[in-house]
């Protein structure tokens, strides 16, 4: 079975100040702020100001962060991730017709980080094994696998013989990630500090970023994506509100 961590049903931890410098430029788009106003805004979820200087300094020498004329950006490697952040909120859909979209790996002889590093990757894309070698999801979502994957994979559309809700409840925990969000959303709800709220809603974006979005079809009753990602995107909002007006705190 493909899925999530076992979720911790305790409140989230606060974040490290490198945790918040990346969940705020995460979550701001284009994802750039001048030196000072990283540590203005660090300085609100109870990182101390020198801190955070020494957070973004460290982060810049590990090539988490680029230097720019303006201020700190992510790297490269961290826009990628902010691309499958913004994809796990605001996922693009299709209508269903039955199909089914199938990997069948047929490369041969990679070595244990190669293989390791093509199950992440195949996760990350929301597909999930069936058996080893084979990866599959409802063919729902509007978005091209990467050609990447062209060398090491066959790309096929399938209609497994068993009945498609009995394959994703097979394939996904789905209960155990509802229960997760459920969990989620009632720590989010009541959470005032910022420092305890930027850490909930981080949690609320990993999760999400496990989500397989599935046709509602083949979901269980009164399932909590939507709400989720409801909850999360009113935090942005208000979020975004503080990156905008450098003279207020949080």
């Amino acid at each position: 079975m493909n899925g999530p961590k076992a979720f911790d049903a305790r409140a989230p931890r606060p974040l490290s100040a490198r945790s918040v410098i990346l969940s705020l430029l995460l979550g701001t788009h284009p994802p750039e702020l001048p030196a000072r106003e990283l540590v203005r805004l660090v300085e609100g979820f109870d990182v101390g100001a020198s801190t955070a200087r020494a957070a973004l300094s460290r982060m810049a020498a590990a090539g988490d962060l680029r230097r720019t004329d303006a201020g700190y950006r992510l790297s490269e490697r961290l826009l990628e991730r902010q691309r499958r952040q913004d994809e796990a909120l605001r996922p693009h859909t299709r209508p269903w017709d039955g199909d089914w979209e199938t990997l069948v790996i047929t490369a041969t002889g990679r070595g244990p980080a190669a293989r390791a590093e093509l199950r992440t990757r195949l996760t990350a894309l929301r597909l999930a094994e069936l058996r080893e070698g084979v990866w599959l999801r409802p063919a729902n979502l509007d978005r091209p696998l990467p050609e990447a994957l062209d060398g090491v994979a066959e790309r096929l559309v399938s209609r497994p013989g068993t009945p498609a809700a009995e394959l994703a409840a097979r394939l996904w925990p789905l209960e155990e990630w509802a229960g997760a969000a459920r969990a989620l959303l009632a720590h989010v709800g009541p959470a005032r500090r910022p420092a305890d709220r930027l850490a909930a809603f981080a949690a609320v974006v990993r999760h999400l970023l496990a989500d397989p979005v599935l046709p509602a079809e083949l979901l269980p009753p009164h399932w909590p994506g939507a709400a989720l990602r409801d909850a999360y995107t009113s935090y942005q909002r208000e979020q975004s509100g503080q990156v905008r007006a450098p003279g207020t705190r949080t």
